[in-house]
């Protein structure tokens, strides 16, 4: 019981814990004794605000690395829809989710939710494990103190364990007609920046894929895609089977559905039983699709949804019952002193994957391993412990995994949008993904695809995906424990 009490304690801490903060050129140190908030009350050191914004800034420059096959962009620099730069506004979003952690706090008896001795010994020895694996310079940037480190650190626990009890009673059951998947394969040639001749043979190549799955049905749709041109490649989706009204509605005004694939391609595969071949090549904006139905009802893909909408309602009753109480509460901002507190692209910060060690007597040792520059794209490192791949182990909050995808928009996999089956590594509920690609493997089995569907942000660096739907095929390959 002890090893799990300390266990759970220090997996709470997860992100900035276990991760090490490497600081690029600064500017002006800040002073991280000075109130920058008080809520309710209680003053919130700008220390506090430098540790969470700092750990929010590598993550996104994590993800956008990620996403876009390690290229560095500018993101903090430019300006937003109202005025302020995004710097300006990821510091005010972070302050928004330390107040939040405050009222949390302050909830905790409401929820019969404590930090126990034990969690604050565990927190104790994670703060001083990470004054001691970050350089002097590197804590004079961050400006905090070991003392706010475990104040952060305990506020993250409140969070975490009160996060369950909040969304306790959110309705979860999803019905089988709410969430129903169906699976499919089909061949994308695209015509985007073709001659009109060249979209004439295209077409034609996609008629004799055609043909040909139709003169053998059992044939395999990749293989005969080949035999056409070897460029060409069948891949495998899923999609809401039954069309929301939603979607329905925005028609007019959209060529894509929520499953990021054309929506002249859904239409027929609607009409579609197992094992049937869409009865014509499928011409759209940007090219022709040869389609074939595999299951109407693909029970895996139909159960991951189910997971995936139960979690996406509780998440939303969260969000809407802490925004509730931040709105109620007594809460005021210094902003002479928020405004010492800058994210700029001059001035990046990344982390380090964790590799925490859990033994019967200590908490995690987490190892920092300092980049020669701020802005590298961090390298997931070796876990501590073996990666499991038992496909009974179910991916929870809080757990790290080892996945690959493949990202695509519109049916096209994009560039920078795939592991190129060399894997990676992921802590579920670190934020370090865009959206909610995280939460949308929550339940999932090593061994299992799963098929992601998330939106780029409106403001997105590469406009070229600002914006738009993605559908990323993942596999988890193995969780670790």
């Amino acid at each position: 019981m002890k090893r799990a009490i300390k266990r759970t304690a220090v997996t709470a801490l997860a992100g900035v814990m276990a991760a090490g903060m490497l600081t690029g050129c600064g500017s002006k140190k800040l002073d991280g004794t000075k109130t920058v908030a008080t809520v309710d009350g209680t003053d919130v050191p700008i220390g506090i605000l430098s540790l969470i914004t700092r750990e929010n800034q590598a993550q996104a420059e994590a993800m956008y690395a990620s996403f876009m096959g390690g290229q560095s962009y500018s993101i903090w620099d430019s300006d937003t829809e109202d005025g302020k730069t995004y710097g300006e506004q990821a510091v005010e979003e972070s302050l928004k989710d330390l107040e939040i952690m405050y009222i949390l706090k302050e909830k905790a008896a409401d929820y019969k939710v404590e930090v126990t001795d034990d969690d604050k010994a565990a927190i104790a020895e994670a703060a001083s494990q990470f004054i001691a694996a970050n350089s002097e310079d590197t804590l004079k940037e961050l400006a905090v103190s070991e003392d706010q480190v475990k104040t952060y650190l305990e506020l993250v626990t409140y969070k975490e364990r009160i996060h369950d009890s909040i969304v306790a009673d959110v309705d979860t059951n999803v019905t089988d007609e709410e969430a129903q998947q169906s699976s499919f394969s089909y061949v994308s040639i695209n015509t985007s920046d073709l001659s009109d001749d060249e979209i004439k043979a295209k077409k034609e190549e996609a008629q004799k894929i055609l043909d040909a799955m139709n003169e053998n049905p059992d044939a395999d749709l990749n293989e005969t895609a080949k035999s056409v041109d070897d460029s060409y490649f069948s891949l495998d989706g899923t999609f809401d089977a039954n069309a929301s009204e939603d979607e329905d509605s925005d028609e007019e005004d959209s060529t894509t559905t929520s499953g990021g694939y054309p929506e002249e391609v859904l239409k027929v595969l609607r009409t579609l039983d197992d094992g049937q071949m869409g009865p014509d090549v499928i011409e759209t904006d940007t090219g022709f699709y040869v389609v074939q139905l595999k299951e109407k009802m693909d029970k895996d893909a139909t159960e991951s949804k189910k997971k995936s909408i139960a979690s996406t309602r509780q998440e939303d009753f969260y969000k809407e019952t802490t925004e509730k109480w931040l709105d109620e509460a007594d809460v005021t901002v210094d902003k002479k002193v928020l405004k010492t507190l800058k994210v700029t692209d001059s001035h990046k910060f990344s982390i380090v994957t964790p590799t925490p060690e859990v033994t019967e007597e200590a908490t995690t040792t987490p190892e920092v391993t300092e980049a020669a520059e701020a802005t590298t794209t961090p390298e997931a490192t070796e876990a501590a412990e073996k990666l499991n791949t038992d496909s009974s182990l179910e991916v929870k909050d809080g757990d790290t995994v080892n996945i690959d995808y493949v990202g695509k928009i519109d049916g096209e996999a994009f560039d920078g949008g795939s592991t190129d089956g060399s894997g990676t590594d992921l802590v579920i509920g670190s934020g370090s993904y865009i959206d909610d690609f995280e939460d949308q493997l929550i339940g999932s089995h090593p061994g299992d695809k799963v098929e992601v569907t998330v939106t780029f942000p409106d403001d997105y660096q590469a406009t070229d995906l600002a914006g738009k739907e993605a559908v990323f095929d993942v596999t988890v390959n193995g969780i670790y424990e």
